[in-house]
This record gives structure tokens, sequence and C-alpha cells, in this order.
């Protein structure tokens, strides 16, 4: 019999027991299992058409979506007790594929069909089309609503904002990343693909405000714009706001300080203007502030380090000088930092001492500020993973107490005055990740412990004063970025390297003799700068064979030989510098065939270094080249944006091959001061990417060809010093060529550019004019001479006949 103390429990068990019974007894309502039945067979009739043998099995997810069995059991879907379908885990339910295939927006109209949904997540999946909020507004009970990284365009929906329930609104990254399989057209039930709008754009609806139980709200990675509703204040349980990547402007909305639940604020990378708002300094529970990346101005609230719950501060932006802080003001922080970004914030003097009271700050950012004075050692004790003091005006030595870290990953202190050696210390910080000292005034050589850093990624010591001819050992498997450029290093050059490495800088040195075969083995190498020293070697022989090389620099080298037709399987070469050097022969037919030079790849983003939580943008090495007639650097980060071919100052001779029209990627073209005769090929014309054409200092004869008015970027040309004839061809950008340096010493030119009148610009009807007055002076003179011949005869006849008349008359 039980007792007293057992009988609740039994009670218990029972009620269980029957709660069991009663759920298992219970499933899903029959239309909304035909509903995600008829999905999962509209992705199987879109994909199955169009096979990748990568992924045989492309809805691993949705194997469980079986009829036979009750929906409430099957990956992905979760039911409430009376056995209705609540959730839908859709994310990434079709995983990524190379070229994959999009889905249009109508492909997924049987989800809204299920009413009782409270969580609906279809991320990642490149849903294609105009967010569909007529539907939603149907799912009323809706909770939670995620359609991030995604291909929807057009406008945020008005009909969103009728989903009073909604805790959860996640619309950011909806930007089209890289190109459509030519698969697409596989889809015969697709009519019209408008890909023009690949983002959310349009402005942030004031009817945002009606969300009033909204909790989190995202809508980072679009192309919105316009100003940041100051409804938003309304959304008083909103714990992040997140509008980063978009192109908002305007002032921030004071009432944003209002909001007295929020933890995270992200207004990067917009263009807002005006000062931070005062009231941001009454969010109690604020924890991440991200402001960087904007168009702010005026003095920063130093009453931001009094929020107790901050942890991550970013504001300002390189370069940005609007931004204003008082550094009278006497700080004593109430806040325990984590992450301290504030580059370009006028901050001047030394370091604040008041940052040594941050005992958890891991990652400090004060680049670009006016900083004065020495390396602290307190800064060096304080065991932080990432200090970025670049381009400030910093002085001394690098304190020993950095050399004892255990977490030191990143230190950036390029841009300033810091000098001395090298410590051969420096090999003790295990840790160290990224290593900049780029533009200082280091000497000495490089210390052999750098074979230490085993877990080094990215080294650069450019700029500085460092000699010798004996380097550490380099050959480690995570170095990818190695930049020695600009230094008086000499001896062989520097091929101990591993595979891994991808960026390569040499340039600027005292580097010589012939260049090592090993520079084949380095399989991965994107770039590769080696100008400016005295290297040795017959081009034929030492071009690398490098399937991923995208830049070659060789520059004012001692290069010899002739440039191979093998050059053409470097398929993603799209900078290349020879000039400068030795070569001879022609230009090879198969120069033409460089794919990355004919067409020029998507941009991609900028180059970033990440490990999870630190997030900056480095500065990688600017490619020096020369760009309409003077050297200058362009963005490292961004080269996918350029394409060179530099053969200038060499002895190359014959014609120039036809096929070089071919290249309409080009920005630059230079072939001047070489040994080039022949004409300028009619297909210069196709060059239409092309800003700057240099065929100066050459033999190039005959006539311009009337082609090149249709390049419509061009900027520079320069045919000067060659044996050119007739006609500049007009119309277009050619109109604009009027430096007459750039068409000097051809004494056959003529044309408006150079103020010479050609002779067949002279008008017909002129010259017919000059010999109608010339025909007229002729009949005119012949006139007078005729009637003063006349009247001389009849005066002498008249005279000849009066002195016969009177013996006439006698007789």
């Amino acid at each position: 019999m039980a007792t007293t103390r057992t009988r609740p429990l039994l009670i218990l068990y029972f009620l269980f027991i029957l709660d069991s019974i009663l759920i298992s007894s219970i499933s899903c309502p029959l239309h909304q299992k035909q509903a995600l039945l008829e999905f999962k067979s509209t992705l199987n009739t879109i994909f199955g058409s169009v096979p990748n043998p990568e992924y045989p099995y492309q809805f691993e997810d949705l194997d469980s979506w079986n009829p036979d069995y009750d929906c409430c059991s099957w990956d992905l879907v979760n039911c409430s007790r009376t056995g209705t379908v609540t959730e839908l885990d859709l994310g990434a339910v079709v995983p990524y594929m190379s070229n994959l295939v999009p889905v249009l927006c109508d492909n997924f109209t049987s989800l809204f069909r299920i009413r009782s949904l409270k969580k609906l997540d279809i991320s990642s999946n490149d849903w294609i089309g105009e967010i569909p909020g007529d539907r939603f507004r149907n799912l009323t009970e809706l909770v939670e609503l995620r359609l991030r990284n995604s291909r929807f365009h057009g406008t945020i929906p008005s009909q969103l904002f009728d989903l009073k329930s909604l805790r959860v609104l996640d619309l950011s990254f909806n930007k089209l990343n890289g190109s459509l399989s030519p698969k697409v057209g596989k889809l015969q039930n697709l009519i019209f693909l408008n890909l023009n709008w690949n983002s959310l754009t349009g402005n942030i609806p004031a009817e945002i405000g009606n969300l009033t139980k909204l909790r989190h709200f995202s809508i980072r990675g679009n192309n919105l714009f316009g100003r940041i509703p100051s409804s938003i204040g309304n959304m008083k349980e909103l714990q992040s706001l997140e509008l980063s990547g978009n192109s908002l402007s305007m002032q921030i909305p004071a009432e944003i300080g209002g909001l007295p639940n929020i933890t995270i604020l992200d207004l990067r990378s917009n263009e807002l203007t005006g000062p931070i708002p005062s009231s941001l300094c009454n969010l109690s529970k604020l924890e991440t502030l991200r402001l960087q990346k904007n168009k702010l101005s005026g003095e920063i609230p130093t009453s931001l380090f009094q929020i107790t719950t901050l942890k991550d501060l970013f504001i300002g932006e390189k370069g940005n000088k609007d931004l204003i802080w008082n550094n009278r003001t006497k700080i004593v922080p109430r806040c325990s930092l984590v992450q301290m970004f504030m580059p370009s914030c006028g901050i001047s003097n030394e370091i604040p001492i008041w940052i040594s009271s941050q005992k958890d700050l891991r990652y400090l950012d004060l680049s670009g500020n006016q900083l004065e004075g020495r390396f602290p050692d307190w800064l060096a004790k304080m065991d932080t993973y990432g200090i970025l003091l670049s381009d400030n005006k910093l002085t001394g030595s690098i304190p020993p107490p950095l050399f004892e870290s255990r977490n030191l990953a990143f230190l950036d202190l390029s841009g300033n005055n810091f000098s001395g050696k090298l410590p051969e210390k420096i090999g003790n910080i295990k840790s160290m990740r990224m290593l900049v000292l780029s533009r200082n005034k280091f000497s000495g050589q490089i210390p052999m412990s750098f074979s230490n850093l085993k877990s080094l990624e990215f080294l650069d010591l450019s700029g500085n004063r460092l000699s010798g001819d004996k380097f550490p050992n380099f050959n480690d498997r995570r170095l990818f970025y190695l930049d020695l450029s600009y230094n008086n290093l000499s001896g062989k050059i520097l091929m101990n390297l591993f595979e891994r490495i991808e960026y390569l800088f040499l340039g600027g040195n005292k580097f010589s003799g012939y260049l090592s075969w090993n520079l084949t083995t380095l399989v991965n190498l994107k770039h590769l700068d080696l100008h400016n020293n005295d290297i040795r070697g017959s081009f034929q022989d030492i071009l690398p064979h490098i399937q991923n090389l995208e830049v070659l620099n060789i520059r004012n080298n001692s290069i010899e030989g002739f440039i191979p037709r093998r050059i053409s399987n470097l398929t993603s070469l799209r900078i290349l510098d020879v000039s400068g050097n030795n070569l001879r022969g022609c230009i090879p037919q198969e120069l033409a065939h460089l794919a990355s030079m004919i067409e020029i790849p998507p941009p991609i983003s900028d180059f970033g270094y990440y490990d999870g939580i630190y997030n900056t943008e480095l500065e990688i090495q600017d490619s020096i080249v020369n760009w309409k007639n003077s050297f200058q650097g362009l963005s490292g980060r961004r080269l996918s944006l350029y394409s060179f071919l530099d053969l200038s100052d060499n002895k190359i001779s014959c014609e120039i091959p036809v096929s070089l029209g071919n290249l309409k990627g080009l920005k630059v073209l230079n072939i001047s001061h070489n040994n080039i005769s022949g004409h300028i090929p009619v297909s210069f014309g196709n060059l239409k990417g092309v800003e700057s054409l240099d065929l100066s200092h050459n033999t190039i004869s005959g006539s311009m060809p009337p082609s090149l008015a249709k390049l419509g970027e061009l900027t520079i040309l320069d045919v000067s010093n060659n044996r050119l004839t007739g006609k500049i061809p007009m119309g277009g950008q050619m109109d604009t060529m009027n430096e007459l340096s750039y068409f000097a010493n051809n004494s056959g030119l003529c044309g408006m550019q150079i103020r010479i009148t050609c002779p067949e610009d002279i008008p017909p009807s002129k010259g017919r004019e000059e010999d109608g007055e010339k025909q007229s002076w002729i009949l005119w003179d012949g006139t007078w001479i005729g009637f003063l011949i006349g009247f001389f005869s009849s005066i002498l006849m008249m005279g000849y006949s009066l002195n016969f008349l009177p013996v006439f008359k006698f007789w």
C-alpha cells in the first residue's frame, strides 16, 4: 500500500504517462503535412533537373520528411502539444554549392498555409524576389522571423509591421554574392528574372515603431538609405538594434537613448552625420556600441565610459578628422572594456593612462590619432590580444615587457617614429599571428628569432632601414603574407619560404643575383613584387609556373631574354610589370590570352583579418605602378579592380599584335620606350576599360585608327616620339586629348587637339571663292587692258587718217 509520501509521486508519474500517450496519439493536421511535402517536392523538382555531382544528396535534412510518418516527428519541424506545426527551422536547407541555382520566392508559398507558425527561419537559401509581405501578414502568430543571407530585393514590406507578436526580425545580408549559374536557364518555369535589385533598399519605414514587442531587429548588409526613424524609440523591449552596412544618413535620433533594455547598438558602416547623441549615455544596459565608419562629427561624449555594462566600444574611422576628443577631460571610467576601438578620434598627447584600469581589455585600437611619447610599459604588461597604434607620432623602442606576453596575437605599430634595432627577444611572443612594424625607423638585421614565431601569419616590416643579407627561416606553414620591401636588404633573393605564402613583397631593396627556380614551389603565390632590385636571369627561364599568380612586378631589374609564349598559362594574371629591364624580341600573341586581363572579376570585399572576435582591415601593401605617367600606389586590398600591362623601357621590337585588342579589362597599357614598329592596331578600339594608353618613344608609323574614339574611359593617350601621320581621330574622349606633349615629334600629325588644321579639313567652298576671285581678277584686268589697247588703237588710227586726208581731198 502506497504511503502518503509516495502517493504524489505516483500521481505525477501517472499524469506524465497519460500526457505522453495523448501526445503520441495526436498527429499534425493533414493540410500542414501536405504543405510541407509540397515545399520539399518543389525543391526536388528544381534541383533534380540540375544535378550536382559534388552534392548528390542535396536535401539530407529533409530525408525524414516521409508522408508515412507524423510531420511532428520530422527533422526541422516542431509542434505544439496539440499537434500543430509551430516552428520551421529551414535555414540553409539547400546546402551551399558553387554556381548555386537560385530559388524564386514563389517556390515556398506553400509554407504560408501553416498559419500556426510562431517561428520561421528560411535564411541562407538564396531566395530571389521581393519579400511577399501580403502572405506573411497571414502568419499572425509569428514571434520569430529570420530571412537573412538571401537575395531578397525591393523595400521592406509594410505588412511585416502588422505582425504585432514579433520578438525577432532578421532581414540582414540580403545581397547578391558571386554570379549565377548558367544552369538557371534550365528552370523551365522561369519567365523573367531581374537581378538589377539584389538587396533590400528604400527607407526604414516609420511603422517599424509599431512592433513594440520586438527584442531583436537586424537589417545589416543591405542598401537601405535615408534617416533612422525616431519611432524606433517606441520599441521599449528592444535588446539589439543592428542597422550596419547600409547607406543610412542624417543624424542618429536621440530617441534611441530612451531604449532601456538595449544591449547591442550597431550602426557602423553607414553615412550617418552629426554628433553622437548624449542620450546614448542613458543606455544603462548597453554592452556593445558600434558607430565606426560613418561621417560623425563633434565631441565624443566621455560619459559613455560611465556606462557600467559597456564592454565593446567602436567609434571613429581611419582618416576621419571631424570627431573631437576632449583631451583635457579627466576620465575615471566605470565600465570594464573588452574591446576599445577609437581610430582617428583626435586623441593627442601620451596614450591615456586611464586605459590601464581596464583589466579585461583584450583589443585596443588607437590608430590614426596624434599620440606622442613612448610605448608605455604598463600597456606592454596588460597581456592583451591585440594592440593597434599605427599612424601616430610615437617614438623610442619596443618595451621589453611586451616580449613576455603570453597572449599577444596582433600588433600594429606602423607609421610611427619607432627606432633602434628589432630586439632578438621578439621571437618570444609565441602567440603572435599578425606583426606590422612598417614605416618606422627600425635598423639593423632582421632577428633570427622570427623563426620561433610558429603562429605568425602576417608580417610587414616594410619602409624601415633594415639591412643585412642573412634572414630567419620563414619556412612556416602558417605564414601567408610577407612584406620586406623598401629597406636596405641585400644578398640573394629570399626563397626559404613555405608553400602557403600568398603575398610576397621584396621590392625596393638591394637584392641581386639570379632568381632561384624554387620560386615555382610557391604554388599558392598570388602577388609577387621584386621591383627595383638587381635581379638577373632570362625571363623565359625565371617566369614562375604558378596558376594562382595574379600580380607579377619585376620592374627595374636586370632581366634579359624575351616574353615566352607560355605566359598565357598564367590565367589568373591581372597585373604584369616588366618595365625597365633588357627584354628583347616581339610581344607574343599569347599575351592576349590572359583571361584575367580580358574580363575583370567582380569586386571583392576589403581584405580583413578575422579570428572570431577581432575584425580589422590591414594595410595591405599598395602596388606601386606607372599609373597615368606617374608612379602611384594602388590599394592592395582592391587590386581586383585593376588590370595592368607594362612592357615599357625595354628593347622589344616588331609590330604590335592585333590580338592585344582582346584585353578589354586593361586599365593601363604601356609599351613605350621600345623599338616597336608598324601601325596602331584598329583592334585597340576594343580596349573599352583602358584609362591610360602609352605608345610613346617607338617607331610606330601610319595614321591613328578612328576606332580609338570608342575608348570611353580613356584619360591619357601618349603617342609622342613616333612616326605617325594623318589626322588625330575625333569624337568621345579623343576630343579631350589636348596635351600637346603627348603628340610631340610626330611631324605628320594634324587635328584640332594640337591646333594644326588638316588639309582635308579646309572647306571646299573656300577654295571655290578663291578661284572665283582669281577668275574675276583676270576678267577685269583683261577688260581694262582691252579697253586701253582699243583706246590707243583708235587714237593712232585717227592720226593716221588725218595725215592722209588732204592728199586724198586734193586728188
